[in-house]
């Protein structure tokens, strides 16, 4: 965003006291990333205020700040006064998109958001020129900095949506306005706040209450609960919307024929391109899944079957996202530790089983988080699907011990090890694998698992103690 503080005033419904014509390049809400002519947005947060910086921030160089009505007499400068700073924020955003006006394309669902969201960049990307979420900034505050750190040139803005409760993504929805919205699945995450996967499928369907007329809906029709609850009261006004569906079953709009798995590549076919061998540079069956989604926009938008090729050729994804990674001694380490629900749990445990050349394969599995009263029956059923498929589980974590008990079902007990410390999982890891193992890290982000993912990495050091320098 570049424009002058007096119109900036105008779109937020502001007050100016200062110089109108000042010009602000980009917003910033955390005082440690002021620069030069940057607009900064204090945010009332519950231990820090942002009004208590912005005074230092104007003496560093900020052309502006926003200052809320019920926080006193405002500092000198260039200060915009409003009512409420976050909806100021969110008010400013959603002014500026209407004034660039691109294409938007809104992503929810329980998994695979983030990856699907990276997709749709990298293939609507060889054609527009693209905008997109960094990393997972989906949130009341991050969407609408995702919209004004926008080139004012972007054509396609692609918008990652989050949620914990129930009103969250339609607020999104309904700020983005977006033409095209995608829900990759309905999973487990949120159970503890939520109550039910019904209602996970509720809150990701508030996605469309956004959209705009004759826009396009995609989700996923390998999902009994969508089709149900679409046709609740609250729905039944999708007259005007196009829906589309992807998914593994053949009964799809799009999906996936002649899967194969060849070495860290998913290659697959479809009936729409028959001739054309797809490759994704990702592991597992869901992934592939998220790769129909990312076509549909595509297609959507007129990209070419050769651009769509392209741009699977040169996907980045964010962090974490099952990363193939060569640690210590030769081992492979899988990091697909940013988050975990069954769902996405039960996926990676399918994408090591799959993999092949490997001597052993081990999982380190830490606990789930947010899955309601009924955590600990998930924790065991994925301890029941790990047997058979591993050579070695490790857990991390209170919670997880659920899931060695389920392992213990159909799995030597001398093959299976729990741990509350990850110096001491460390220090086994260290002394159990070998050259030719492959080692799967997968937990909720709160579990930090990566920690012990980058004790095995060949610059770390190389004991117990890596976590404690």
């Amino acid at each position: 965003m570049k424009m002058t503080i007096g119109r900036i005033a105008e779109m937020c419904g502001g007050q100016l006291s200062g110089a109108a014509e000042a010009v602000c390049h980009g917003v910033v809400i955390d005082s440690r990333q002021v620069y030069e002519n940057c607009l900064f947005i204090p945010i009332i947060g519950e231990r820090v205020d942002g009004h208590d910086f912005v005074a230092d921030v104007l003496s560093k160089g900020a052309a502006a700040a926003l200052w809320q009505r019920d926080r006193g007499d405002a500092p000198a400068g260039n200060i915009i006064i409003v009512d409420d700073t976050l909806v100021a924020l969110q008010q400013l955003a959603s002014a500026y998109l209407q004034q660039c006006h691109p294409q938007v394309v809104g992503i929810t669902g329980s998994n695979g958001k983030t990856t699907t969201k990276d997709m749709v960049a990298a293939l609507l990307g060889q054609a527009y020129r693209v905008h997109r979420t960094a990393g997972n900034y989906n949130s009341h505050i991050g969407l609408p900095l995702t919209i004004l750190s926008m080139p004012a040139d972007t054509e396609m803005l692609i918008l990652e949506m989050g949620m914990r409760a129930r009103g969250e993504i339609e607020f999104l929805s309904q700020l983005a306005e977006p033409d095209t919205v995608v829900i990759t699945n309905i999973g487990e995450s949120h159970l503890e706040q939520l109550g039910s996967r019904e209602e996970i499928a509720r809150a990701k369907l508030e996605i469309v209450t956004g959209l705009k007329r004759n826009g396009l809906f995609i989700y996923p029709g390998d999902e009994p609960l969508l089709k149900h609850i679409l046709v609740e009261p609250e729905f039944l006004n999708l007259s005007d919307v196009r829906f589309c569906t992807f998914g593994l079953e053949q009964s799809n709009d799009l999906h996936p024929i002649g899967i194969m798995n060849q070495g860290q590549h998913m290659v697959f076919t479809t009936p729409r391109y028959p001739d054309i061998v797809w490759t994704l540079p990702l592991l597992g069956l869901h992934n592939v899944s998220n790769a129909m989604a990312a076509m549909l926009v595509a297609e959507h938008y007129n990209v070419t079957p050769a651009q769509i090729q392209n741009g699977f050729s040169t996907l980045r994804l964010t962090g974490m996202r099952i990363e193939m990674t060569t640690g210590r001694d030769g081992i492979m380490l899988l990091n697909d530790a940013y988050n975990a629900s069954p769902s996405s749990m039960k996926a990676a445990i399918d994408v090591l089983h799959q993999l092949k050349g490997y001597s052993r394969k081990l999982a380190v599995l830490g606990d789930m988080l947010e899955l309601g009263q009924d955590e600990d029956r998930y924790h065991q059923q994925i301890g029941e699907d790990v047997a058979g498929k591993v050579d070695w589980l490790f857990t991390y974590g209170q919670r997880s011990l659920a899931i060695a008990r389920g392992a213990r079902m159909n799995m030597p007990q001398e093959q299976i090890r729990s741990y509350q410390s990850k110096q001491e999982l460390i220090h086994d890891l260290l002394e159990l694998a070998t050259s030719g193992d492959v080692i799967l890290f997968k937990a909720s982000r709160g579990m930090r698992l990566e920690e012990v993912l980058q004790a095995l990495m060949p610059d770390s050091i190389s004991n117990a103690e890596a976590l404690e320098e």
